[in-house]
C-alpha cells in the first residue's frame, strides 16, 4: 500500500518535530518537515507531497498567502491549515485559500491523521467547519453570489464529462466515489477537477459548484446517471 506523503509547513522547529513524531506512529503515512526559512514551494515541487500541514500564525496573511499558492499551483496537493485557535474571521480566509481543512493546532492525533486521510480521498473537512459556523457560511454566500453576477451569461467552458463530474461533486460524493461509478481511476478524476477549477477560477470544489449553479451550468435537482459515455476514453 501506497503511504500518503505529509508535509509539515510551519516556523516553529518544536512544533513540527512534535506533529511529525506524532503522525510517524501511522503505517499509512510518510511525514516530511519543511521550515519557513527555506522555500516552501521549491520544497514542495522536489516532494510532491499529497497534503501539506500548513500552520500559521493567522494574524498574519503570509501563512494564507502560501496556502492559495500551494492550491494554485499544486492542485493536487491538499492544504490543512493548523491554527492556534481559529474563530470565525480566519475560518472565512481559510476558505478562500482553497484549503479542505481547518483545525485547532492542539487537535487530538486521532482527529489529524483522521483529517489527512479524507484529504487525501478527496473530502473536504472543511465544508463542516462551515456548517457549524452561520456567520462563516453568510460571508461564504455573499461572497459566491457577487462572483456569480460576474459570470452570468458566459458559456460554460466545461466538457461534458466535466459537468457529469461537476454535478455528482454537487451531490457531496468525493474523487473516490465518482471514479467507482465512472469506472476509471481515482486520478483521472483528480485531473478532471483540477481543469474544472482551472477553468472556473474557483478556490476550490465548493466555489466550483457554486459558480456553475449560479451560471445554470449544473442543475442543484441534477442526479447524473450512468451512460454509454461514462466509460468513452478520457
Amino acid at each position: 500500500m501506497d503511504k500518503i506523503k505529509v508535509m509539515i509547513v510551519d516556523e516553529q522547529a518544536f512544533f513540527r518535530a512534535g506533529v511529525r513524531q506524532t503522525l510517524s506512529q501511522q503505517p499509512d503515512l510518510e511525514v516530511l518537515e519543511c521550515d519557513l526559512t527555506q522555500n516552501a514551494l521549491e520544497v514542495i515541487e522536489a516532494h510532491l507531497p499529497d497534503v501539506v500541514l500548513l500552520g500559521s500564525d493567522l494574524a498574519s496573511l503570509s501563512g494564507l498567502e502560501l496556502g492559495r499558492k500551494i492550491a494554485q499551483h499544486y492542485p493536487n496537493t491538499k492544504v490543512v491549515v493548523l491554527s492556534p485557535d481559529p474563530d470565525d474571521m480566519e475560518l472565512f480566509e481559510v476558505i478562500k485559500t482553497a484549503a479542505v481543512a481547518c483545525l485547532n493546532k492542539k487537535t487530538s492525533s486521532e482527529e489529524l491523521a483522521n483529517t489527512i486521510r479524507r484529504a487525501h480521498n478527496g473530502e473536504y473537512p472543511i465544508n463542516e467547519s462551515l456548517m457549524t459556523s452561520p456567520k462563516v457560511a453568510k460571508h461564504v454566500l455573499n461572497q459566491f453570489r457577487g462572483l456569480g453576477k460576474t459570470m452570468e451569461g458566459i458559456v460554460a467552458p466545461l466538457t461534458n464529462r466535466e459537468t457529469q463530474i461537476l454535478n455528482y461533486i454537487a451531490e457531496g460524493n468525493s474523487n473516490k466515489v465518482i471514479a467507482h461509478i465512472l469506472g476509471i481511476s481515482e486520478q483521472t478524476i483528480k485531473n478532471h477537477v483540477s481543469a474544472i477549477l482551472r477553468k472556473l477560477n474557483a478556490n476550490d470544489r465548493a466555489h466550483a459548484v457554486a459558480l456553475a449553479l449560479h451560471s445554470g451550468w449544473i442543475s442543484p435537482d441534477a442526479k447524473p446517471g450512468r451512460t454509454s459515455e461514462d466509460f468513452d476514453a478520457i
